[in-house]
């Protein structure tokens, strides 16, 4: 399938969870058989426990005279300041509830932790493990979530979930050291009525969601309205979570399955540190959509920084990539991350609907390795779009190989370093290295102007055959594409380069992680130095990929020469 058409159905994703059964409450009469644990009288804060070697008799309120099932505690109405203690290492079966009017503030917070050595099991028949509706101020800390075959379907380990009309977000929430797995989602965090707002001061860190039906870890809210954009949550960070092995619906066409981390309805969001990988590959392949590693629509100010994304994905003829900015996107930035061995694009950049929202982002200091191996129609960053607008892609690295590329054999195809399609305007692509064995550097649909679309800057590295494709036309020289093009110009000056820049990359493996040194240049003295993406205009921020502090003198790509300090020379 052409790749204009890769998504043309998608509108706003929008990830489905079915959450645990409300507590039914009876008023007015006392359901018989059934003992309902009394809070204290008077004082509190107060803490509970619960162990398997309690008592439901008991106050619960001591590691000596703890309560034993997690049923009998999710009967208390928490309050400000309560915690609840499950002793690490044992394992309960049952679910957790809070509703509107418990949990808490961030002053005074409802925690939900484990006690002693290890992590506490919670393990649900059937159902969602821990379910926040309609409340916040509350903590989740140092537990283990695992569903089962039913909750596969039907469950989220941990679900934060908004339902009550108004503006108003619900404040603080805190999610650490929990694992999750075995559900239809690990985390999810949502906004569940257009008329609802979400969640605000939201913190995820140290989190490892994995071997979940559709996705690791997912924002949602109401469906986007360019004409009044409103975003359900504020003031998100994901930091140091794992999201891997998270397979995908086989069953499931009509949406996407299978992504790692998803943002979507999200304004004001940092995702750092984190890992995405072995996503999506069970995922329908009859799906018009599908999964990401890490990705974002929606929303506006996002920054995805300092994160790997490899291994990811997909079961159909979609998708399947490391990082995106998907639809109705703005004010965000991918910047320091690594993406390499996906199935689809390295880095997305995508606009499937003409709403204009979809604007002022940037794609900096990034590493792609050998992405697109399933979809050579994709390539290392792939960017476009129905009005798509005010894109800058500046200093990042992409390698690009044969080796492996099972679709390339069989079809002839082989994907680039750089795709870019139609749909986009204000595109800048400036100071990147683009570097392959043979495959194209560069595929563009049309012959861009640089009225539209300016590249200047780059350096277009082959180890094999030099080709780029510009339009209809193909080109075996950067002169003769530079001439007819009317790119990598400057002041009627020759700009960009086609410079060896000396990666281990091309030839050596780029492992999960460490192996990023190997796409460092050890032949930076043959790459022009300039002012990098500054000699465009462009201001590249303060670090580069290693956060080595950038100097006065850049070079093409997203590893940068360390600076010299006054004084160190010629010692």
């Amino acid at each position: 399938m052409p790749v204009g058409a890769v998504k043309r159905n998608r509108t706003s994703r929008t990830v489905a969870v079915v959450s645990a059964a409300a507590l039914v409450l009876l008023t007015g009469c006392e359901v018989p058989g059934v003992y309902r644990p009394a809070r204290p009288a008077s004082g509190g804060p107060f803490t509970f426990y619960v162990s398997p070697d309690g008592d439901d008799e008991n106050d619960g309120m001591s590691p000596g005279k703890p309560w034993r099932t997690l049923g009998h505690a999710d009967g208390v109405r928490f309050q400000p300041g309560d915690r609840l203690r499950l002793r690490g290492g044992a394992r309960f079966r049952g679910s957790l509830t809070l509703e509107q009017g418990e949990a808490g503030s961030a002053a005074e917070p409802v925690v939900v932790e484990s006690y002693g050595t290890g992590r506490a099991v919670i393990a649900p028949r059937g159902e969602s493990a821990i379910t926040v509706r309609n409340t916040a101020g509350v903590e989740i800390r140092g537990l283990s979530l695992v569903g089962d075959r039913k909750a596969l379907r039907q469950g989220v380990g941990v679900a934060f979930r908004n339902s009550l009309p108004g503006a108003r977000r619900l404040g603080h929430v805190r999610i650490t050291n929990v694992q999750a797995s075995g559900f239809q989602n690990g985390i999810s965090v949502g906004a569940d009525r257009k008329t609802s707002a979400g969640f605000s001061d939201v913190r995820i860190t140290d989190v490892s969601v994995h071997h979940n039906l559709e996705s690791g870890l997912a924002f949602y809210g109401p469906a986007f309205d360019a004409d009044r954009p409103a975003y359900a949550h504020d003031r998100l960070r994901i930091e140091r979570v794992k999201a891997y092995a998270n397979s995908g619906d086989p069953r499931s066409t009509e949406r996407n399955t299978g992504s790692g981390i998803a943002l979507g309805s999200v304004q004001n969001a940092r995702v750092v540190r984190s890992v995405a990988h072995d996503n999506g590959a069970k995922s329908a392949a009859g799906a018009d959509e599908g999964p990401e590693g890490v990705w974002v629509y929606d929303s506006t100010r996002v920054v995805l920084e300092h994160n790997a994304s490899y291994r990811n994905r997909t079961g159909s003829h979609v998708d399947g990539g490391g990082f995106g900015l998907d639809n109705n996107v703005s004010d965000s930035v991918m910047q320091y991350n690594l993406a390499q061995n996906n199935d689809g694009p390295g880095f997305l950049v995508y606009s499937g609907q003409p709403t204009g929202a979809h604007r002022n982002n940037v794609v900096r200091f990034n590493m792609s390795w050998d992405d697109a191996r399933k979809l050579p129609e994709y390539g290392g960053i792939v960017a476009y779009g129905t009005r798509l607008s005010d894109l800058d892609i500046y200093h990042n690295t992409v390698v690009m190989r044969s080796e492996g590329l099972a679709s390339a054999r069989a079809a002839g195809t082989r994907p680039p370093a750089l795709r870019l399609r139609d749909g986009m305007r204000g595109v800048r692509v400036h100071s990147n290295i683009l570097a392959t064995d043979g495959g194209p550097l560069v595929a563009a649909q049309s012959a861009y102007a640089p009225s539209k679309i300016v590249l200047q800057g780059n350096d277009y590295y082959s180890s094999g055959r030099w080709t780029l494709a510009w339009g209809d036309e193909r080109y075996a020289t950067l002169t003769g594409w530079r001439a007819a093009s009317r790119q990598e110009t400057l002041g009627g000056q020759p700009t960009g380069s086609h410079d060896d820049p000396c990666l281990r990359g091309l030839a050596m493996p780029v492992t999960d992680g460490a192996g990023a040194a190997n796409l460092v240049p050890r032949c930076e003295d043959t790459l022009p130095f300039d002012r990098g993406a500054r000699a465009f205009g462009i201001d590249p921020g303060p670090v580069d990929y290693f956060g080595n502090r950038l100097g006065n003198a850049l070079t093409a790509g997203a590893a940068q020469p360390l600076e010299e300090v006054a004084g160190d020379a010629g010692n």
